[in-house]
């Protein structure tokens, strides 16, 4: 009996196992086909997805339908926006509803979904993005059809999600990031209890100003839900914003076209840590062990209707009175702190909200730090006006305020400054309407960067006139560099309140710059020790221009003396106008720009060159070194324009000698050449015995290059060397690599010891009706490897055979004429046989001279 038992009881169990594994293959195609009809049935959108399957075992003994990389992108008149996405969506629900026809409901127990976007938009004329629901089905759902799915759930879970705001009308942005939230009630019944717990870190603007920036928020609550009235209670509840927390009473309601707003808020306790908890993480340190005097408080309401037109009137209260905190490890109190801050909106209008900031003051020892601010007219065209007056010690705040730097700060800022605008007036640039006054002034302060570079700035005085905001003064020193700065920040509030690009006009003068001092170095933590430097950027939101006047000027291994010129700044780029520098003895003169936008930095210059000494230039700029490395051996002046472009390396911004193209075209003064250092020259002087190299004679010699790839290729020029012609042209690479030929004109004179004994033989006539002879001489090899070869042996074989014909030809012709003279003495007129005879005569005796020379060769 037994054993029947257990054999029944195996096979069950079998077949249990066996359908767990069978039923999603069997309803899987179902499940797919039914999620497809309650989209396309009631969206007015494109939805996609990867997948959808069914599992009996993550939920056990419960099924889970899951849906994979779904989307749902929107139509006109949000054409192309995602509405919804996420990576994956469960539902838990029975076994038994899985065989469910296609018109009763599915009943889901549990939801849960990660890593998804949720993306509200309102555009110009109020329509949301959200109302994709099909017109026909809204027109004639009444209700009691049958729904492929019911959401009578009873927990469900929201993991690393996105929420997006955005009204383009009122140009405000709101972003949730990092969502994680839990819920848990039973949605079966028209009243319940929701146990909710949610984090996520909020992010607001309006109109390009910045209200909050990935602000954490988390809230503990159980929520009272009325279905029926789509009611919401808050009962117990605990909210965090930083770590300031809140409680909040009251309840809000979703009507037809509102929702309804009865609110009121406040701080659990008045301890003025509350106050501390608003400051982000980042830049304070754990408040535990904090002493405190005084209170803090935050208490307010809102109560009305939030419609398209209308939002519930609301006052946020701020408020602390002779307070002040010490944290443990600072030696410096932050006292008599005083803070009377107001948000309010009496009437409901968005526009008539305002700020009132009627007290914010504290001190450190005996400075005192206050100000005041109204902000108004919030919606439309915010109107500012503000006033801050006081002394802060740097030195004493870091000995107050766990600021988190290597070193601790040091200066004296003092601040007397009023000012009134609105932002149209910012946004348009409209000076005349913005209305300034006062100074803010700062002395002695060091600044040390996180490699443990010092920048030791001693005066800063910036001076705030009704329209303008002017820096009057910037001293400072870092490293070997010096530098005062002073000119007109044009746009000061529109960079500040509207991520405007800084404009403005400058003036620079230095004593010395060292390019280095400005360059950032990542520091091993463990060891201290130097690594490379990080690339350079130009910063994105500078558009201003530069007038700058350096006595020096260190770059790389370059001194340059008394550099002077403009450079404008904009898109990451800066343009140089004009920029002049004395080196290597003469002046050199840029114009072009260098631009960081791109990851490699890139640069097109234009260089004009005037009377720099060759032999300097051509072996200290490795550029000039790669484009013509013969040139170092030459003594000299230089005129020369160089167009020239590529990329820069990004960390030592100079030039990347592979991506060099361009084109050089110069001319030499006042030239000697020292052969002694040139592997290359020697052996041209070897090979070219009539050549001196050291006589040769570059003056007023123009040559041009162009090279690109990393090579160089120079056009044909001629060079002059008493009365020999030299033509050169070929090309070499920046390897060192080189193929170049000289073709030589050279009178016959100059080819050695076989060519003179030639010459002797010749009169000084017949010496000047020969031609000169060419010589060819190729250059290969490498320059510090040269191969030099010539022709001359065949030219010299060449002129013996010119000389040869030549008196060869002139003896046939002394001959000739001699046996005329003879024949013409014994030949009387008319005798046609004797006239014969001569023609015999004359040929043979040439023929005889012919045999004569011939044997001679």
């Amino acid at each position: 009996m037994l054993k029947k038992i257990a054999k029944i009881t195996g096979i069950t169990l079998g077949v249990i196992v066996l359908l767990a594994f069978a039923i999603p293959y069997f309803f899987k195609d179902q499940i797919k086909a039914r999620i497809e009809k309650a989209l396309n049935e009631s969206v007015d959108a494109k939805v996609s997805f990867a997948d959808a399957e069914v599992s009996l075992f993550k939920n056990f003994p419960k099924a889970t339908v899951s849906v994979e990389k779904m989307s749902i992108i929107n139509k006109a008149p949000f054409e192309g926006d995602t509405l919804v996405a996420f990576d994956e969506l469960h539902l838990k629900l029975s076994v038994m509803e899985l065989f469910n026809s296609d018109t009763e409901p599915m009943h889901v127990d549990a939801i849960s979904t990660n890593n998804g976007l949720i993306n509200i938009i309102f555009n110009e004329k109020g329509q949301g993005n959200y109302d994709i629901a099909l017109k026909d089905k809204k027109e004639t759902d009444s209700g009691e059809a049958s729904k492929p799915l019911s959401l009578k759930i009873k927990e469900y879970e929201v993991e690393n999600y996105t929420f997006r705001f955005t009204d383009r009308k009122s140009k405000i942005k709101m972003q949730l990031d990092s969502i994680n939230h839990t819920g848990e009630g039973d949605f079966n019944n028209d009243v319940l209890d929701l146990k909710t717990k949610t984090t996520t870190q909020v992010s607001m603007s309006m109109d390009k100003m910045n209200y909050m920036n990935h602000v954490p928020v988390a809230l503990d609550a159980v929520l009272g839900i009325d279905l029926k009235q789509s009611k919401y209670s808050f009962k117990q509840n605990e909210a965090k914003i930083n770590d300031l927390p809140l409680k909040f009473n009251g309840f809000i309601q979703m009507a037809e076209n509102a929702q309804i707003y009865d609110l009121t808020f406040e701080t659990p306790t008045s301890d003025f840590k509350n106050f501390l908890g608003l400051i982000p993480a980042a830049y304070r340190s754990n408040l535990d062990n904090v002493k405190t005097t005084g209170a803090f408080s935050v208490k307010g309401f809102a109560k009305g209707q939030l419609t398209e037109t209308t939002v519930p009137k609301f006052n946020i209260g701020i408020a602390s009175n002779n307070a002040s905190f010490q944290y443990p490890n600072l030696p410096k109190a932050i006292k008599n702190i005083h803070i009377d801050t107001k948000i309010v909106n009496e009437t409901g209008t968005m526009n008539d909200t305002y700020v009132n900031i009627d007290r914010l003051s504290f001190a450190i020892d005996q400075d005192v730090f206050t100000a005041k601010a109204t902000l108004k007219n919030v919606a439309e065209n915010a109107q500012v006006n503000a006033e801050l007056k006081g002394t802060i010690n740097l030195n004493n705040f870091s000995k107050a305020y766990p600021i988190k730097l290597d070193k601790p700060l040091s200066g004296i800022l003092k601040a007397d400054v009023t000012t009134a605008f609105d932002m149209a007036s910012v946004e348009k640039s409209d000076y005349a309407r913005i209305q300034n006054a006062g100074t803010i002034d700062l002395t002695g302060f060091r600044y040390t960067d996180e490699t443990g570079k010092n920048m030791d700035i001693s005066k800063v005085l910036v001076e705030f006139n009704p329209s303008r905001v002017h820096l009057k003064q910037f001293a400072a020193k870092t490293g070997k560099s010096d530098l005062a700065v002073n000119g007109v920040l044009e746009n000061f509030y529109g960079f500040i309140f509207r991520n405007q690009n800084l404009q403005g006009n400058f003036n620079l003068t230095s004593n010395q710059l060292a390019v280095n001092d400005f360059m950032t170095t990542e520091t091993t933590p463990k060891t201290e020790s130097k690594k490379a430097a990080e690339p350079l950027k130009i910063p994105a939101f500078l558009d201003c221009s530069l007038t700058a006047k350096a006595n020096t000027v260190l770059y790389d291994n370059l001194t340059l003396k008394n550099c002077m010129g403009k450079l404008i700044i904009k898109d990451q780029k800066v343009t140089l106008e004009n920029v002049k520098t004395n080196i290597f003895n003469g002046q050199i003169t840029f114009n072009g720009d260098v631009s960081t936008k791109e990851k490699t930095p890139k640069f097109a210059m234009n260089l004009g060159l005037s009377q720099v000494d060759i032999a300097q230039s051509f072996t200290q700029l490795e550029m000039l070194k790669k484009i013509a490395p013969i040139a170092g051996v030459i003594n000299g002046k230089l005129n020369s324009t160089i167009k020239l472009n590529g990329n820069l390396n990004a960390t030592e911004m100079t030039p990347d000698i592979k991506s060099l193209s361009g084109d050089l075209i110069g001319q030499l003064l006042s030239t000697t050449v020292n052969p002694s250092n040139s592997k290359l020259l020697n052996t041209l002087d070897d090979q070219l015995k009539f050549i001196d190299i050291n006589k040769l004679n570059l003056n007023d010699l123009k040559a041009a290059v162009s090279f690109k790839d990393g090579k160089v290729v120079v056009k044909p020029f001629d060079i002059k060397y008493q009365d020999i012609k030299v033509t050169v042209n070929g090309s070499h690479g920046f390897d060192q690599s080189m193929n170049y030929g000289l073709k030589l004109d050279v009178p016959a004179k100059y080819l050695g010891n076989d060519a003179n004994k030639l010459l002797a033989k010749l009169s000084p006539s017949d010496v000047n009706k020969l031609d000169n002879v060419p010589i060819n001489a190729n250059l290969t090899g490498s320059f510090s490897n040269p191969k030099v070869t010539t022709d001359i042996k065949t030219a010299t074989t060449a002129l013996a055979n010119n000389i040869a014909k030549q008196q060869k030809d002139k003896l046939v012709g002394k001959g000739k004429s001699a046996l005329d003279q003879l024949i013409d003495r014994n030949t009387k007129p008319g005798d046609t046989a004797k006239t014969k005879t001569k023609e015999d005569i004359k040929n043979k005796a040439g023929n005889l001279i012919n045999g004569l020379f011939g044997k001679k060769k």
